[in-house]
């Protein structure tokens, strides 16, 4: 692919792992470059097999999803992964230093530029903090959960790919790391294609677009907004979130 615009189409697709258990079944939806889509339901409704279809970890059982106009069964899966930059709720630090770690995807990125990923990602402040700076030597242990998910989001920051897929959950992470996080995530989506597994409603309330999802199934999708004042499944799921303990 290249000169990639970020456009994604998902024709008449349909998916199942049993085929006595339906899943998604017919879903076309045409995504627009630099649209922010957000994919919402309680746990295990699909929200993650969907973003196993786009990536092709799975392959479709009818339909079609295409980058650009191109049919994801066209490209290699190398080249259609290389299309996205990937920030999950899994995060993963090798052993290495910082500076390893951070240029994982562009080796031969500079310093300068490493420092300019970790400042966007709002990473550079604790970087600076540790004892040998970019040269510390890190293992799973050396960081916190949110300074290891500030650090994939600055891994992805110096590659900037013309497409993201964000697991934005925070459900372990203290309030100011988790908003740092999320202005980060806000950085990194400004003009790309964006699909974000979302956990908390609230951080998606400026998606162009929500896919809710309920037993595999995309039971509502509109903006926030709308789907508030439809009074439907979001709606309740939203309230949920939000009810006094």
């Amino acid at each position: 692919l290249e000169g990639v615009q970020g456009r994604v189409d998902f024709r008449d697709v349909s998916f199942c792992y049993d085929e006595s258990r339906p899943l998604i079944q017919h879903f076309t939806l045409p995504v627009e470059p630099g649209k922010r889509v957000a994919i919402v339901g309680p746990t295990g409704c699909g929200k993650t097999t969907l973003i196993n279809l786009i990536l092709r970890f799975y392959d479709l059982k009818g339909g079609s999803i295409a980058v650009d106009g191109v049919p994801t069964t066209a490209l290699s899966r190398h080249a259609l992964r290389g299309s996205f930059g990937m920030v999950l709720q899994e995060t993963w630090i090798k052993r290495g230093t910082v500076r390893e770690n951070i240029a994982f995807g562009r080796p031969e990125a500079t310093d300068e530029e490493i420092i300019r990923a970790a400042k966007a990602a709002h990473s550079w402040e604790f970087i600076q903090r540790l004892p040998q700076g970019l040269d510390t030597v890190l293992t799973e242990e050396s960081l916190s959960q949110g300074q290891r998910q500030l650090l994939c989001i600055a891994r992805v920051m110096l590659c900037l790919p013309p497409m993201l897929i964000l697991d934005e959950a925070t459900s372990s992470i203290d309030t100011r790391t988790e908003v740092q996080i999320q202005q980060a995530f806000d950085t990194l989506m400004e003009g790309r294609t964006s699909f974000v597994v979302a956990h908390r409603l609230s951080t998606i309330r400026n998606a162009d677009l929500i896919l809710v999802m309920r037993d595999g199934q995309i039971v509502e999708q509109g903006r926030h907004e709308e789907l508030l004042a439809a009074g439907g499944f979001y709606a309740k799921l939203y309230e949920s979130q939000f009810q006094p303990a």
